[in-house]
């Protein structure tokens, strides 16, 4: 049992990646503008990912979501959300999951 808080400690102590790519949107606070399958403020991960259906956007949503903007959902902006919001690996999780939503 030691080994394993341990080992947990070190995870943290290094930023490790979240347990779920749902657990890092909602300690992002992604949740508060989107949902899985409704439009909120932002839109459904749904309807993301029927948008970008069939193609290798993980890279492209990393850097919308890293930057922020407007018009391609329509006219309200999201803010940019650093890595001190979502790690580069729990943000990559996120966008492959919603991908696949």
């Amino acid at each position: 049992m030691k080994y394993v808080l341990s080992l947990s400690a070190l995870f943290l102590a290094f930023g490790a990646q979240a347990a779920t790519p749902e657990e890092a949107m909602n300690k992002a606070g992604c949740m508060a503008c989107h949902a899985k399958d409704k439009k909120m403020v932002g839109p459904a991960f749904k309807d993301i990912a029927a948008k970008y259906k069939g193609q290798d956007a993980v890279a492209k949503l990393m850097e919308k979501v890293r930057k922020g903007g407007s018009g391609t959902f329509g006219p309200v902006p999201m803010a940019p959300n650093g890595v001190d919001k979502i790690t580069d690996a729990d943000l990559k999780a996120a966008v492959e999951s919603i991908l696949k939503s």
